[in-house]
């Protein structure tokens, strides 16, 4: 009982961190725009620029289940979520394209690292409290996104310079994430406790590397102790599972961060419009995953994200098709209802496959570098051919999701409360190598079960939000 209510305060916390690592997205693509004219950057700079969050969190993402294991899961949320909120005001302060791309590097190698983190810590709350709740997780990440970029569209609006918005709210948010993170469950201190001796266990005996005191040496030897490596890459059983995470991604992050461009620079739309396509994406998004859990339960992971590639498609013809920004501001809406429960359902699959640990890390690694590299992607489009054209691509890949979504299926008839609830050995052990760190793996390891079975064309599929 009392697991339970620390688990449903944890899920509180946990809810208020996602949405504070939302807000620093919604905050920074508000302002991208102003980085632009800023800094006198053409379309191609601007997509060369926007590839090096790509490049950060791609190389970072599979250190951070080492960071994990070396400092605890709860330490390790803390220092990543304060990092990630100071990156904030970095790109801002830039005077070159160069410091701007290192300060987005090390703005992207921050958030990649601290998504990880936070989705296998909403693993282990969604296992301790026996129900599905990563894609309210993921919602108020959507909703966190949503309020800053409302506060963004203002400041626009208010032609407030960009260094000083993004200064004052990077420092709001490094307190509001730091003062969170102090209730999030500690998954390490809980190893450390079941690792004490049973009684009539000798004295003296050596204690494990992570173990509390009197730790025995089965204790020492047992493969949850062990460090994961430094450097983790996706397992087989992620790609599946990652692709369709993919195609949603690179829409999300190409809408993300380009709408806004887009219906300045092709539809004419002023400043605050543009700004304002953002918001409308968003606010559509947060809707789908808030209440995205009762379409999953009627229809099913396939035929939601079915449903949602058609929708979203849709919403991508009508941006390409339409030269009104009252047209476009829709089609991106669209497109956010479309892609808003595929990455909490990728997520929740990789925590359901035999090696969760690396595939939540693979599945990260895969769909978070897609969200990053998308705008570079844009970018380098636009400037060869067309923004218009760029956007098709988009189109493209959100259709792909209706083929792509039997990856999903395996799944669909297995889902994780009811595995958490029996309280097996089994089960316990799995989510425990989760907590140490998304890629806390022990080095070398086959991942058991995880080789393709050939059923619903995937491998050990299993499902943002």
């Amino acid at each position: 009982m009392g697991d339970q209510q620390e688990a449903r305060r944890a899920r509180v916390r946990f809810s208020v961190v996602f949405a504070v690592h939302g807000a620093v997205t919604g905050t920074f693509v508000t302002r991208i725009p102003w980085v632009q004219h800023h800094l006198h950057l053409n379309a191609g700079q601007l997509g060369i620029a926007l590839l090096a969050p790509a490049v950060g969190a791609f190389l970072a993402m599979p250190l951070a289940g080492h960071l994990a294991h070396r400092y605890g899961p709860r330490a390790a949320v803390r220092a990543l979520m304060a990092s990630w909120c100071l990156s904030l005001a970095l790109p801002a302060l830039a005077p070159d394209l160069l410091l701007l791309w290192s300060a987005l590097f090390l703005y992207g190698a921050t958030s990649g690292m601290a998504a990880v983190q936070l989705n296998a810590q909403g693993v282990e709350v969604e296992r301790r409290l026996g129900r599905s709740i990563m894609s309210g997780l993921h919602g108020m990440w959507s909703a966190g996104g949503l309020v800053a970029s409302g506060f963004g569209v203002l400041a626009a609006n208010q032609q407030v310079d960009a260094r000083i918005q993004l200064a004052v709210t990077s420092l709001a948010l490094t307190v509001l994430a730091v003062l969170a993170c102090n209730g999030l469950v500690d998954a390490r201190a809980d190893q450390r406790a079941d690792a004490r001796p049973a009684a009539g266990q000798k004295a003296g005996q050596k204690a494990g590397p992570d173990a509390g005191p009197g730790a025995g040496p089965d204790t020492e030897r047992s493969p949850r102790r062990e460090a994961p490596p430094r450097f983790a890459l996706p397992p087989r059983s992620a790609l599946a599972i990652g692709l369709v995470g993919f195609c949603a991604v690179f829409a999300e992050g190409a809408s993300m961060d380009w709408a806004g461009v887009y219906l300045r620079d092709v539809t004419g739309a002023s400043p605050g419009i543009a700004a304002a396509s953002f918001t409308a994406f968003a606010a559509t998004m947060t809707a789908a995953r808030l209440s995205g859990d009762l379409a999953v339960r009627r229809l099913g992971p396939v035929r939601t994200v079915r449903a949602g590639g058609a929708v979203a498609t849709l919403g991508g013809l009508l941006v390409i098709s339409t030269g009104s920004p009252y047209l476009a501001i829709p089609g991106f809406g669209l497109i956010g209802i479309g892609i808003a429960v595929v990455v909490p359902l990728a997520f929740a699959a990789a925590g359901r496959t035999a090696d969760p640990s690396r595939a939540i890390a693979g599945v990260a690694t895969i769909t978070y570098t897609a969200s990053l590299s998308a705008p570079a992607a844009i970018g380098l489009i636009a400037q060869s051919v067309s923004l218009t054209a760029s956007f098709a691509l988009v189109a493209v890949l959100t259709a792909a999701l209706v083929g792509t979504a039997g990856a999903l299926r395996q799944n669909s008839t297995a889902p994780h409360h009811r595995v958490a609830a029996r309280g097996g050995s089994t089960s316990g052990n799995v989510v425990n190598a989760t907590a140490r760190g998304t890629s806390a793996a022990k080095a070398g390891a086959e991942p058991t079960g995880a080789e393709p079975t050939g059923r619903a064309g995937s491998a050990s599929p299993g499902s943002t939000g």
